[in-house]
């Protein structure tokens, strides 16, 4: 496996069900589905992995306000999971970048709202000092950056559900490319998260 020369690892997270779907057919914004998952220790775990070694967290729009509408309200929950504490606490903490076209400032704390090819954000991150670039289940953000071979890590959480349609994360014409498997785990109710890195 060789490495990209210099600059930071872009590391993609995203939650699919086992017909390799992200979100269901009626309601792209639904992730009910996701819920009697996301509670799981390899879930957990598959995120805490993640965003301990991530300085940034770089997101679109929609996933912008659902991640941090939320998120900050664990931070002193009552009987919170330690691990999504943690988590709760890196994004709020954290340097963001919010992929948006319509968005003419940003409503949270140490974020930054960029209107640009995700590509070219990523090149500019690239550039700059600092850890792992976390794209947090922005499938739209995602999927460019497949597509433009800039995703270094793919960090996946597959439940184990059947949508029966809605958007896949994998289109066809993607470049084609090895991945090399550097972290498995398999949890309660058959969750699996899997983590593999780009062989350039």
């Amino acid at each position: 496996m060789t490495e990209r020369n210099g600059g930071r690892r872009v590391v993609a997270n995203m939650a699919l069900s086992l017909d390799g779907r992200y979100a269901g057919p009626d309601d792209p914004l639904d992730m009910s589905w996701v819920m009697p998952y996301a509670h799981t220790d390899v879930a957990r775990d598959h995120l805490a992995a993640l965003h301990e070694p991530a300085t940034t967290a770089l997101l679109g729009r929609v996933n912008a306000e659902g991640f941090l509408g939320f998120w900050p309200t664990v931070i002193g929950m009552e009987g919170a999971d330690p691990r999504d504490e943690s988590f709760a606490k890196w994004l709020v903490g954290t340097d963001k970048v919010v992929l948006s076209s319509t968005l003419a400032e940003a409503p949270w704390e140490r974020t930054t709202v960029v209107d640009g090819p995700a590509a070219e954000v990523v090149a500019d991150l690239r550039a700059a000092e600092g850890g792992d670039i976390l794209v947090l289940s922005s499938a739209s953000v995602v999927k460019a950056l497949l597509a433009a071979d800039e995703v270094d890590r793919l960090a996946l959480a597959v439940f184990p559900v059947l949508l029966g349609g809605g958007p896949r994360l994998f289109d066809d014409g993607l470049p084609a490319g090895r991945w090399a498997l550097a972290g498995q785990a398999a949890g309660e109710h058959g969750t699996l998260a899997l983590v593999y890195d780009r062989v350039r």
